[in-house]
């Protein structure tokens, strides 16, 4: 996924916030369970087709 204004970071539907975001950390897409792919061969939706998606992390 591209973003138009390229001084942001991209952010894949199952972000929370952009990656290197403070608070933040890399996971493996639980929709796809990291492959990047969806049954059909399909790309995965949620992470953009990279396995991956950026989360808050920490607790309170």
């Amino acid at each position: 996924m591209s973003n138009v204004n390229n001084d942001k970071p991209d952010i894949e539907p199952g972000d929370d916030a952009a990656p290197g975001t403070p608070g933040t950390g890399e996971d493996v897409c639980p929709a796809c369970r990291g492959t990047g792919k969806l049954a059909g061969g399909q790309p995965c939706s949620e992470c953009g087709g990279s396995g991956r998606i950026t989360e808050g992390i920490g607790g309170g």
